[in-house]
């Protein structure tokens, strides 16, 4: 499989990738150290670990296709939006934010790229991301729209209730559910009634896949095919992507629900590691190559703090910007 999906893809798009998932593990690693010195508003919830979902999913669709986050956003938001300054920005509360500075972690979003928004309820984004599906169908748009969710979100009326619709009206949706094996601290074995997420699709007529979220070439195989099918107007799909979070819940989990030794084991399953190992063994790509963008995602993201830091807080006279809506 791995041959002939590489074989699917440019050396181009694969690097890219690679590229994309070492500014977002440099964002969150960046970010939590700036959580600690006390210069960024609030807490986070991080996406370190589970990066390959995110990159290999956006690597397949363009500005005008949609999506929707979760409080873990930052990493669906990034590779979206390809913008880290204006990230780091919103996390700070600052003016040259997504938001400028009103969303912050949990609602960060870019709408001239298509991300709808982070949303900090567990579920909340599953049914805009059916509304956006059902603007791009009447409006006779190829486009697609893509709701990530987790597995506790997964238990969700929203998420059901979502499916339903999706699979009734045939909506150009893709729902994927990362399952990084909490709900907060409950397990998933402790919390949902199937082994595999991605097998609730058959109540729903609709094809579901399950697989590793740790590998790239296995996500690029799936998501291109729920997202072919959305584009031909054939339906939705649920692909449930099975990976970890190396971080807590949030920036201040005390993580009791869980062993170092856990964490350990699935540090070793690092999701970047895999795809340089299978970039080099497979001719596609050469490790200095590799490594020279692994060290540029570093000075990018320092860049991009240093750009937040310096720029401006919200002027106090528009604090009531974006509040109400104003008719013609």
């Amino acid at each position: 499989m791995i041959s002939k999906v590489l074989q699917s893809y440019s050396k181009e798009m694969l690097v890219d990738i690679y590229y994309v998932m070492n500014q977002i593990r440099e964002f969150e690693e960046a970010a939590f150290r700036l959580f600690q010195e006390n210069k960024l508003r609030g807490s986070m919830h991080l996406y370190t670990g589970e990066e390959a979902i995110a990159a290999s999913v956006m690597a397949l669709l363009d500005d005008s296709d949609y999506i929707t986050s979760t409080h873990r956003g930052h990493g669906h938001c990034i590779a979206k939006s390809r913008d880290l300054g204006r990230a780091f920005a919103e996390l700070m509360g600052k003016e040259t934010g997504f938001c400028r500075g009103r969303g912050g972690s949990m609602h960060i979003c870019d709408l001239e790229k298509g991300d709808l928004g982070a949303n900090a309820i567990v579920g909340g984004g599953i049914p805009i991301a059916v509304g956006g599906a059902l603007a791009q169908k009447l409006r006779g748009d190829k486009y697609v729209t893509v709701a990530f969710f987790g597995d506790g979100a997964s238990n969700q009326g929203t998420f059901h209730e979502s499916l339903n619709l999706a699979s009734v009206w045939k909506l150009p949706v893709v729902f994927v559910c990362e399952n990084n094996g909490f709900g907060i601290s409950v397990p998933v074995s402790q919390s949902t009634s199937v082994k595999d997420i991605a097998d609730r699709a058959a109540g729903y007529d609709m094809p579901g896949y399950s697989v590793d979220g740790n590998d790239v070439l296995a996500m690029l195989d799936a998501a291109a095919k729920c997202i072919d099918r959305a584009r031909k107007g054939e339906g939705p799909s649920l692909l449930e992507a099975k990976t970890y979070r190396w971080k807590g819940h949030w920036t201040g989990d005390p993580e009791v629900y869980r062993t170092r030794d856990d964490v350990a084991e699935w540090m070793k399953r690092c999701p970047i590691k895999k795809l340089k190992t299978d970039l080099v063994q497979n001719g596609i790509a050469a490790a200095p190559e590799l490594q020279e963008l692994e060290e540029r995602a570093v000075e990018d993201v320092a860049r991009a703090v240093e750009f937040a830091l310096n720029s401006p807080e919200p002027d106090p006279a528009t604090v009531m910007d974006g509040v109400f809506y104003e008719s013609m």
